[in-house]
């Protein structure tokens, strides 16, 4: 009898200690899978932007820029016949402004030919030039061919590069800019 009433009272025990370290071990499961949901997105880099942008429209970013909080992406598709304009929201969802499937493919030869992407470009700029990569445009007036690129540093400053498609080579464009907010303009 004596040997029920401890085991007895030892399960209480058990229960009274246990039960809420159970709920507290729910409660803190429950936490873990909603915890990302209340957790607000940063923004999307350019990075996150041209990637985000190709798994809507796969091809190659022609240019990409940034407007405010949102990412302005245009694609060539693979075959050249086709071009995407793309917003990518600072969460990184896409939306398509609009589509051509029109074009001509000479057009875009020496861009799919490139070696250097749009991606790599940026890269290569920012570690030439520490800072944050701003915009991305590929460039062909004058016949030659080069990735522009702007790179925002820490301080405001805008810094151009051209980066070139073959090898990756950056050089400083000499259009460098002071203006502490290009990302507003109203043209």
């Amino acid at each position: 009898m004596k040997r029920n009433v401890y085991i007895s009272a030892a399960a209480s025990v058990v229960l009274i200690v246990g039960g809420p370290v159970a709920a507290a071990a729910a409660a803190t499961a429950d936490t873990a899978r909603t915890a990302p949901a209340a957790v607000a997105r940063a923004d999307v880099d350019a990075q996150g932007a041209a990637e985000a942008a190709l798994k809507k429209y796969p091809g190659v970013v022609e240019s990409l820029d940034k407007d405010g909080s949102v990412w302005h992406v245009d694609v060539i598709s693979k075959d050249g016949k086709g071009h995407a304009e793309l917003e990518v929201a600072s969460n990184g969802k896409v939306t398509q402004v609009g589509k051509d499937t029109n074009d001509d493919p000479g057009e875009y030869k020496a861009l799919l030919a490139a070696k250097v992407t749009a991606q790599q470009a940026m890269k290569a700029a920012v570690a030439a030039h520490p800072g944050t990569a701003w915009a991305v445009e590929w460039d062909d007036d004058d016949g030659a061919t080069y990735w522009h690129v702007e790179v925002k540093e820490s301080n405001g400053k805008t810094w151009n590069a051209h980066v070139d498609p073959t090898t990756a080579k950056v050089t400083a464009s000499g259009s460098d800019s002071n203006d502490n907010d290009n990302d507003n303009d109203n043209d």
